[in-house]
């Protein structure tokens, strides 16, 4: 099944992008980062994450020149509770400015999916997830999702409002959200692995054993074992490449075998 329903409505091609490798100062380098938003959209991305923490509204700015007005289909994904130089903040008023800005940069007057970036643990999590339920109940923002949380954690916030999505860290090296991710899977939640793809694969493992046998390259083999480990898993690879895009969005249709995926799950 390559779609998800964010939120249980919401349809969503289930490889998205990850934008927060987009150069954005001007030059060069922005028109690149541009043209490949662009290209992503062009290649059926319909989920594009971003936050405001990558270049401190920048990023958020970059996909709004790039992709305003934005094509129905398309779902941006946007972050707050992080202020510079890099302090977690998730005081209510402070959340509540950072929506207000996310709503103006991106040229938007509801966000559909708006995560929290980290649980301040300076602020008693009901007043986070409470403040993003008042704002979702205002209209600014349709769906709410959480990153780098526990299962207690998630299990707190679906108290309070429901949860759309979780963006943890996860990939073939890197399972340690595996109980989160079993947690997700049964409440339909999505889950949106950051750093999906592995920095470097070695020559003679298990990712390069695959890749030779499948004619794919590491990066896409990685990515299709993560949609392979669960219907809720929705990667969000990221790259500034064209060729690196066009890359990703072809393991969508990259299908593992039994034994492949065995091999991979044993690392």
């Amino acid at each position: 099944m390559n779609d998800f329903l964010i939120g249980g409505v919401r349809r969503v091609g289930r490889l998205g992008f990850g934008a927060m490798h987009l150069p954005t100062a001007p030059g060069e380098q922005r028109d690149n980062a541009i043209a490949v938003a662009r290209r992503a959209v062009e290649l059926g991305v319909t989920l594009i994450d971003t936050a405001h923490l990558y270049g401190w509204g920048a990023n958020e700015e970059l996909l709004a020149e790039a992709l305003y007005p934005y094509p129905p289909q398309l779902l941006l994904a946007t972050k707050v509770g992080v202020a510079p130089p890099g302090e977690l903040c998730g005081r209510p008023d402070f959340l509540r400015g950072q929506v207000d800005e996310a709503l103006r940069r991106l040229r938007t007057d509801r966000i559909e999916l708006m995560q929290l970036h980290r649980v301040d643990p300076q602020v008693p999590l009901a007043d986070q997830v409470g403040a993003l339920r008042e704002l979702r109940d205002a209209g600014k923002i349709a769906h709410i999702g959480l990153s780098e949380v526990s299962v207690a954690q998630l299990t707190e916030a679906r108290g309070i409002v429901e949860i759309a999505s979780v963006q943890n860290r996860y990939n073939l090296q890197f399972r340690e959200y595996e109980p989160v991710l079993a947690a997700c899977a049964e409440a339909g939640i999505a889950f949106l692995p950051w750093r999906p793809v592995l920095p470097a694969v070695t020559a003679d493992g298990p990712v390069a054993a695959v890749a030779a046998a499948t004619g794919a390259t590491g990066a896409q083999v990685a990515l299709a074992w993560l949609l392979a480990r669960s219907p809720v898993m929705l990667p969000i690879p990221g790259t500034a490449s064209l060729d690196h895009l066009a890359e990703n969005v072809a393991a969508a249709g990259l299908r593992l075998t039994a034994d492949q995926l065995a091999l991979l799950d044993a690392g």
